[in-house]
């Protein structure tokens, strides 16, 4: 079982509907949360060494993951997935970008 963290900022849109997608898939477990003080659920150290894959909805995600998480983040593979915030939860095209783009690193 593959242990999956989803990052965005608020953890709003993009990110739980990346959970609720990859959570039921009998492989991976998934989880979700997000870089700002002001996010559904902040993501936590706990969060980071609890996962095997981050993916990062963009950039500025994975920097911020780094800069607060650095040693945490030896040896992890961060993706970013280049989403922007342009979509609510569960968007059809959102979910369909998701399932694209994050299989896609899951069979590199």
């Amino acid at each position: 079982m593959k242990n999956l963290l989803f990052i965005c900022s608020r953890n709003q849109w993009r990110s739980p509907t990346a959970e609720a997608i990859w959570r039921k898939h009998a492989d991976f477990n998934a989880k979700s949360a997000g870089t700002s003080p002001k996010a559904r659920k902040t993501v936590s150290s706990t969060d980071i060494c609890w996962a095997d894959v981050i993916f990062a909805m963009e950039s500025k995600h994975k920097n911020r993951l780094k800069a607060e998480f650095a040693r945490l983040l030896d040896h992890k593979p961060i993706y970013v997935l280049d989403i922007r915030d342009n979509y609510k939860y569960m968007d059809p095209e959102l979910v369909q970008e998701l399932e694209s783009l994050v299989s896609a690193h899951l069979e590199e």
